[in-house]
């Protein structure tokens, strides 16, 4: 009876362990809601001030390898003409030749090529492609895992936030702001579905 006891002890915690190793594991596809996610954006007006704005439309997934999580990858895709930063006349301005041109080139895309992860596994280098207004150019995202499990309504959620930076005349954007402004900061937080 001990025996058969200590064998399923031993049983368990085997089980136990490999779904704690898999944990997190498999591929997401963005909250399609959108109520938790965002794609922001945030470059200075002249050196003054901070002129903040968010893309409304986009979508991606990204798989995750907890056991080695540089397998892990992810791919967006942004709406070029859901740029908002809060008053129409800009984004008109914005969506315009001058510089996301997004009749012409209405999608912008971030591919991943490789996963460079920290000692710690919660922070990542997550460098690929990204094309915008029709180039396409490596980046890196500094990206942070958030926190994953189980949801109230069964499924199973991850959450990452990453930033970078872009000059925008590696993009072929041709308006000059000066020079306070010829890079712009992009943050990303997005909520993936375990499917």
């Amino acid at each position: 009876m001990k025996k058969q006891l200590l064998a399923s002890a031993v049983a368990v915690t085997m089980a136990a362990t490999t779904v704690q190793a898999d944990e997190g594991s498999g591929s997401y596809a963005f909250d399609e809601k959108g109520t938790h996610q965002f794609v922001m954006f945030k470059i200075s007006h002249l050196g003054y001030s901070w002129l903040y704005g968010r893309f409304n439309d986009f979508d991606g997934q990204f798989s995750f390898d907890a056991d080695n999580p540089a397998n892990s990858s992810v791919n967006v895709t942004i709406d070029t003409a859901s740029v908002d930063s809060n008053h129409a006349e800009r984004d008109k301005h914005i969506r315009s030749e001058d510089f996301l041109y997004a009749d012409e080139f209405p999608e912008a895309t971030f591919t991943s090529k490789r996963i460079v992860v920290d000692e710690d596994g919660d922070e990542a280098d997550i460098i690929g492609d990204l094309t915008l207004r029709g180039v396409t150019k490596e980046i890196t995202l500094e990206a942070e895992l958030i926190g994953h499990g189980e949801d109230p309504w069964g499924g199973y959620r991850m959450g990452f936030e990453a930033e970078t930076e872009l000059r925008l005349s590696d993009f072929g954007i041709p308006m000059n702001l000066g020079p306070a402004s010829e890079t712009v900061e992009m943050i990303i937080s997005v909520e993936g579905i375990r499917q």
